[in-house]
C-alpha cells in the first residue's frame, strides 16, 4: 500500500520499507505473528503491536533481521485516513503475478491514490505519476469509472485540460465535486496550477488534523516506554 505498490503500477518510487494494510481479526494476527517470526522481525519503535492501537490508526514498525531481508523495515496498518474498510479494499484489490508465479495483492490504484493524500510533500508527485500511468495504460478503454477517476484525481494541468475536452459531459457532471475542473475547461494553465496547489494544501491540512491526536498518543507511548526502560532492573 506504499512505495512498493507504486513500483508495481509503473510509477517508480525508491522505497526502503514495505507498507502493508491488513485485516484486523484474531486469526489474521496469528498468521501475521508467524510471518514476522520467519522474518525475525523486531519492533523498531513505539507504538507497541497492539490491535487497539492499530484500530485507532497508528502504524507499527518492524525491522527484519533474517539474513535475506536484513535491515528491511515493515510498516503495518489496519486503518487509513479517508480510505475504505479492509473488506472493500480487498474486494477491489489488484493482484499481480511475477515470472515465478508469486502473487502480490496491491491496493487498487484508486485506493492507493487516496492513501497517498498525506501531509508529506513527496507523496503528491507520486499521485500525479500514478494517475498518469493509469491514463496511459487505459486511455483506449475509457469506462465511466476510469473517466471519473482521471477527472477526480489528475494533477497535471495540461492533462487535465485535455481530459475536460475529451470528456465534456463527464466534466460537467463532476464540476460541482471538483470546482477546478471549470478552470480546466477555460484552459488557463496558470490559474489551474494554483487551484491544484490549493487542493493539495487543503488535503494536507486534513491529514494534519487527523494525525494530531495520534501524535499526542504516540508521544505518550514513547515517554511511557522510555520510563519503563529506565526502571527495568
Amino acid at each position: 500500500m506504499g512505495g512498493q505498490a507504486c513500483v508495481f503500477y509503473g510509477a517508480a518510487q525508491f522505497s526502503k520499507d514495505i507498507d502493508f494494510t491488513l485485516l484486523a481479526d484474531e486469526e489474521n494476527y496469528v498468521r501475521l505473528h508467524a510471518a514476522l517470526g520467519e522474518l525475525q522481525a523486531v519492533r523498531a519503535a513505539v507504538p507497541p503491536f497492539d490491535p487497539a492501537a492499530l484500530d485507532r490508526g497508528h502504524v507499527v514498525h518492524f525491522r527484519c533481521q533474517a539474513p535475506e531481508v536484513a535491515g528491511l523495515r515493515v510498516d503495518l496498518m489496519t486503518r487509513l485516513r479517508g480510505v475504505a474498510d479492509f473488506a472493500t479494499l480487498w474486494a477491489r484489490r489488484t493482484t499481480i503475478q511475477d515470472a515465478d508465479g508469486t502473487c502480490y495483492d496491491l491496493l487498487s490504484v484508486e485506493d492507493l491514490v487516496q492513501a497517498k493524500k498525506t501531509q508529506r510533500a513527496k507523496d503528491w508527485p507520486m499521485i500525479g505519476a500514478l494517475v498518469e500511468a493509469h491514463y496511459r495504460a487505459m486511455h483506449a478503454q475509457p469506462t465511466p469509472e476510469r473517466i471519473a477517476f482521471w477527472l477526480r484525481e489528475c494533477r497535471t494541468p495540461e492533462r487535465l485540460v485535455q481530459l475536460t475536452r475529451i470528456f465534456p459531459a463527464e466534466t460537467s457532471e463532476m464540476a460541482d465535486r471538483r470546482p477546478l475542473l471549470r478552470i480546466a475547461v477555460s484552459g488557463n494553465l496558470d490559474e489551474l496550477a494554483a487551484a491544484l496547489d490549493a487542493e493539495v494544501r487543503a488535503e494536507m491540512a486534513k491529514d494534519r488534523v487527523y494525525w494530531e491526536p495520534l501524535k499526542r498518543e504516540f508521544e505518550a507511548m514513547r515517554f511511557a516506554e522510555a520510563r519503563g526502560n529506565r526502571a527495568a532492573p
